[in-house]
């Protein structure tokens, strides 16, 4: 859906002209360098074609990485959520396993060790799968962080000149550019909140009850998830809520500033 949205804003902004009556480009005060008169033919043709390739590129480039970054986010989330509720009833789910099996010879013999030997095999698999998504999203953070930095420098700077542009101008760049900056911190919001899902289930997994050995793996559990999983911004800021009204208190103050000079 949010893919969809930004490649329609592209498409709506890109053939908004053709349905204006005469010649118009999607910004006709743009001028490209070395084509004037701009509105005849073939300078319109080319600086049409232009910048329909240029919207195409920038539109499908954000959207699909940003789809990309939602879809490893959210991967990493459902499993951080899945764990949650697994470690959570991990003691019930044991008990349960050997009140299913008390015929067995395995089950007759000590109930307390057989309940301990199911619970640390479920808790080494879920430790695994943690630490596997915690390495995932360690080497998105690495390959991500400055390029979502520049986006995020590039998208406060174009909403600032949107707002001086006025909204009757800017109508359409303005979806695009706050789609952007809110998906990036949502995704990043709801990967933290996961992350203190996750956090807040290990306490509640009855770890009173396991003996020695695995209430050590419960202890190396808790190591593991003290720093949550995120998404950043060259390092410098987390995204979030509290990273989007940051931001957008920044953006409102930074353009009633330039309005002001301007007024002056």
């Amino acid at each position: 859906m949010y893919w969809c949205l930004l490649i329609s804003n592209g498409v709506v902004y890109a053939f908004k002209p053709l349905l204006l009556p005469g010649r118009h480009l999607m910004e006709d005060n743009f001028d490209l360098f070395g084509l004037d008169p701009i509105l005849e033919s073939p300078n319109y043709e080319i600086a049409f074609t232009a910048c329909a390739l240029g919207i195409f590129y920038t539109c499908y480039l954000a959207s699909s990485i940003s789809a990309f970054l939602i879809v490893i986010a959210g991967y990493t989330e459902s499993q951080l959520i899945v764990l949650s509720e697994e470690i959570k009833n991990v003691w019930d789910d044991a008990k349960e396993q050997i009140n299913g099996n008390k015929d067995s010879i395995l089950y007759k013999e000590d109930e307390t060790k057989c309940l301990n030997n199911i619970i640390n095999d479920h808790l080494k698999n879920i430790i695994i799968i943690h630490i596997t998504n915690i390495d995932l999203m360690n080497d998105v953070k690495r390959v991500f962080s400055g390029s979502i930095l520049v986006e995020f420098l590039l998208v406060i700077t174009s909403l600032i000149a949107e707002l001086l542009g006025g909204l009757e101008n800017t109508y359409l760049e303005m979806p695009y550019a706050l789609a952007q900056l809110t998906m990036d911190c949502i995704t990043g919001q709801k990967l933290i909140d996961a992350c203190d899902v996750f956090n807040r289930a290990i306490y509640d997994s009855k770890w009173e009850n396991f003996d020695s050995k695995n209430a050590k793996m419960v202890l190396l559990m808790l190591q593991n998830s003290q720093k949550p999983l995120c998404l950043s911004a060259g390092g410098m800021t987390t995204l979030s809520f509290v990273c989007l009204m940051s931001i957008l208190r920044m953006i409102y103050s930074g353009y009633t500033t330039l309005r002001s000079t301007i007024n002056e």
